[in-house]
């Protein structure tokens, strides 16, 4: 029984730590889950990552930046995702196509239908069974982000996108309600103010809905 979830959110709104939950759920109900999250899930992908996520690695234009993130995806998809689900397996993947919609759509200012097509393109026209949004206000989400950042190695410091101002921020908050209202059969709101414990428990909830 294969089934594609995502986990979507802004900056520290603590999808990485329930991804990891989830899929220790899973693997406890006899479900074998593959964890991953983009950019990354591949070698190439990973080498993206280090470009796209770190702050002092170079300068990205908008237009770059749409295209780093789709070149990494199109290889994730067709290496790590596709091979997973033809296995039967669970994925479980940390940011997917809403992500380059709220980020580089709402969030730069880009036009939705390129990249909508760049998005099926890197896909391979595929979409998640259930996404899951975690959303919290803006202010939590940055302090939150920044703790993290702070906490970690400065040479190694994935924050680019921690440095960009509340606005922007608020318009990827914005832009990922809309993605979830235009889809309300695919998306799940889980609120990201609650504890670990209880927002873990509203992400079996509803990955139970695809026994």
């Amino acid at each position: 029984m294969r089934r594609f979830v995502t986990f979507e959110g802004g900056e520290g709104s603590g999808k990485t730590t329930q991804i990891k939950l989830a899929a220790d759920w899973l693997k406890e109900h006899g479900i074998s889950a593959l964890s991953t999250a983009e950019p990354g899930g591949t070698p190439l992908g990973l080498k993206i990552r280090e470009i796209l996520l770190n702050r002092g690695s170079c300068a990205i234009g908008a237009e770059a930046e749409l295209l780093l993130f789709t070149a990494a995806r199109a290889q994730h998809v067709q290496e790590t995702i596709l091979p997973a689900l033809e296995e039967g397996r669970w994925v479980l993947c940390d940011r997917f196509t809403d992500a380059t919609l709220a980020y580089q759509g709402f969030g730069r200012g880009l036009e939705a239908g390129f990249i909508k097509i760049l998005n099926a393109i890197s896909a391979f026209s595929l979409t998640p069974d259930m996404t899951l949004l975690f959303d919290l206000p803006v202010a939590t989400s940055l302090a939150r982000a920044e703790k993290r950042v702070a906490g970690g190695p400065h040479e190694t410091a994935e924050d680019r996108f921690e440095h960009e101002n509340h606005d922007f921020h608020a318009r990827i908050r914005k832009g990922y309600l809309t993605l979830a209202a235009w889809e309300p059969e695919r998306f799940r709101i889980i609120d990201g103010t609650a504890d670990v414990k209880k927002v873990h428990q509203e992400v079996c909830r509803c990955l139970a809905e695809l026994f």
